[in-house]
C-alpha cells in the first residue's frame, strides 16, 4: 500500500513538529523550580532579600545555557537559526563597555523568554502532547480492549457503544495534531526570533553593514582590475606599437633607395602609430596613473595640471595619504572637472583645492568658463555623481549660465 506524498509530507511534519515540542517541555520548565524555591523559601524564613539575590544569579548563571539549549533545539529540529547577538564594542574592554555590550543584547529580553514565557510555552507543548496520547489511545482502544476478559470489557468501555466513540474521537484528535502541532511551533519561531535573537532594526542593520562590506570589496576588486589592466597595457600593447614604430622609422633611415611610395606608406604607417602610442598614453594615464600608486594624489593632480591646455591653481592640503580608492575617485573628479572646462567650457584658467577636513577630503574644481554644465543631463559628471556615490561621498555642481563653475565632491577617507 502506498501512502499519498501529500498524505507523506503531513505526517512528516507532524512528527517533526511534535518531536519540536516535547524536546522544549525540559528547557522551558528549568526556571521553574528555582523560582519556586525562591519563593518557598522566603514564605517560610522571611529573609527576601537572600533569597531573591540567590535565585537571580542561579537564573543569570542558567540564562546563557538555556539560550544555547534552545538555538540547538530550533536549529536542529526547526531548521530555524536563531543568530547570536554579539555586537562590537569599539575601544578597550572597560566596566562601561561591557556595561554597553551587555545592554546591546537585551538581556531582559531572554530572561523574560525563558522566566515568564517558557512556563506558557511548557503548558501549550504538554497539552499537544496529551491530544497526541489520547488520540493514539482512542484509535487502538477498539483493538486492545480484545485482549481484556468480557466482564471487564463491558463494565468498563460499554462494549459496542462506547469502544467506536473512543475510536471516532482519537481519530478526530489525530487529524487535529498536525495543524496544532504547526501553529504552535510556529508561535515559538515567532517568539524565539523575536526574544531570542537580534531585533528586526538590528537584522536590518547587520545587513546594511554586510552591504557596505561587500560594496567596498567590490570596488577595490574593480579598482584591481582596473591597475591590471594598466598594466598589462602599458608592458604589452605599448611596448608592441613602441618597437614597431622604431622599426618604421629605422626602415626609412637605413633604407634610402625604397621607391616613394614605399617610403609615404611607411611614413604614413609610422606617424599613426605614433599617434597610437600617444592615445595610448592617455588611456592608460586615464585607467590608473601609475604617479598615483606610486607618489600620491599630490603628484598625480600636478602631473595633471601640468599637462592641462591651460592655466591651473593648484593646492593640496593633506595630512597623510588617503585610501587608494578614494585617491583614484579625487584624481578622475579633478580630471574630468580639467576635460571639461578645456573642452566644453572654454575656460581661461581653473583652480583646484584638495583638502582633508578630519576625515573627509574636499575636492573643488572651479573655472572661468561658460557655465551652464548640469550633473543631471547624461554627460559625464552623471559618472562622476555616481563614482563618488559609491564611496558615500557628496557630490555637487554649481553652474550658472555665464559661470563660474565650481564642482565640488566630499569622500569620507577613514581607514
Amino acid at each position: 500500500m502506498t501512502i499519498p506524498a501529500g498524505l507523506r509530507r503531513t505526517l512528516l511534519r507532524a512528527q517533526r513538529d511534535t518531536g519540536f515540542l516535547a524536546a522544549g517541555v525540559l528547557p522551558h520548565l528549568a526556571l521553574v523550580p528555582v523560582w519556586s524555591w525562591a519563593a518557598a523559601t522566603a514564605a517560610r524564613t522571611g529573609d527576601w532579600l537572600l533569597t531573591v539575590s540567590v535565585s537571580a544569579v542561579l537564573v543569570l548563571l542558567g540564562i546563557p545555557v538555556l539560550t544555547a539549549v534552545q538555538r540547538a533545539r530550533y536549529r536542529v529540529l526547526m531548521g530555524v537559526d536563531v543568530p547570536r547577538l554579539t555586537p562590537a564594542v569599539p575601544g578597550r574592554r572597560t566596566w562601561a563597555s561591557t556595561a554597553r555590550r551587555v545592554t546591546a543584547t537585551r538581556p531582559w529580553r531572554k530572561i523574560g523568554y525563558h522566566l515568564l514565557l517558557g512556563p506558557l510555552l511548557a503548558s501549550l507543548e504538554v497539552l499537544v502532547l496529551v491530544v497526541a496520547a489520547a488520540g493514539l489511545v482512542g484509535v487502538v482502544a477498539f483493538a486492545w480492549s480484545w485482549a481484556l476478559p468480557t466482564g471487564i470489557r463491558r463494565e468498563w468501555f460499554g462494549f459496542l457503544t462506547q469502544l467506536p466513540a473512543y475510536t471516532a474521537a482519537g481519530l478526530l484528535l489525530l487529524c487535529a495534531l498536525p495543524w496544532t502541532a504547526r501553529a504552535v511551533a510556529r508561535v515559538e519561531v515567532r517568539l524565539a526570533s523575536g526574544l531570542l535573537g537580534p531585533s528586526r532594526a538590528q537584522r536590518l542593520q547587520e545587513r546594511v553593514d554586510q552591504l557596505a562590506v561587500s560594496r567596498t570589496d567590490l570596488i577595490e576588486a574593480v579598482d584591481a582590475e582596473r591597475r591590471r589592466i594598466e598594466r598589462d597595457l602599458h608592458d604589452g600593447t605599448q611596448q608592441r606599437l613602441v618597437s614597431l614604430a622604431v622599426n618604421l622609422g629605422l626602415a626609412m633611415a637605413t633604407r634610402p633607395d625604397l621607391p616613394d611610395d614605399a617610403r609615404e606608406v611607411i611614413a604614413g604607417a609610422h606617424l599613426e602609430a605614433k599617434e597610437a602610442i600617444a592615445e595610448l598614453n592617455d588611456l592608460v594615464r586615464g585607467l590608473h596613473p601609475a604617479v598615483l600608486e606610486d607618489r600620491g594624489l599630490d603628484a598625480a593632480l600636478s602631473g595633471l595640471a601640468a599637462r592641462t591646455p591651460l592655466p591651473v591653481r593648484l593646492r593640496v592640503d593633506l595630512e597623510e595619504r588617503v585610501a587608494p580608492t578614494v585617491e583614484s575617485v579625487a584624481y578622475f573628479v579633478v580630471s574630468e572637472a580639467l576635460t571639461n572646462a578645456t573642452k566644453h567650457a572654454d575656460a581661461m584658467r581653473a583652480e583646484v583645492m584638495v583638502r582633508q577636513v578630519g576625515e573627509v577630503l574636499r575636492v573643488r574644481v572651479t573655472d572661468d568658463g561658460l557655465g551652464g554644465a548640469d550633473a543631471a543631463a547624461g554627460t559625464g559628471l552623471t559618472g562622476l555623481a555616481k563614482r563618488v556615490g559609491s564611496l558615500d561621498g557628496a557630490f555637487h555642481v554649481s553652474s550658472p549660465v555665464g559661470g563660474p563653475t565650481t564642482i565640488t565632491a566630499e569622500l569620507p577617507c577613514a581607514r
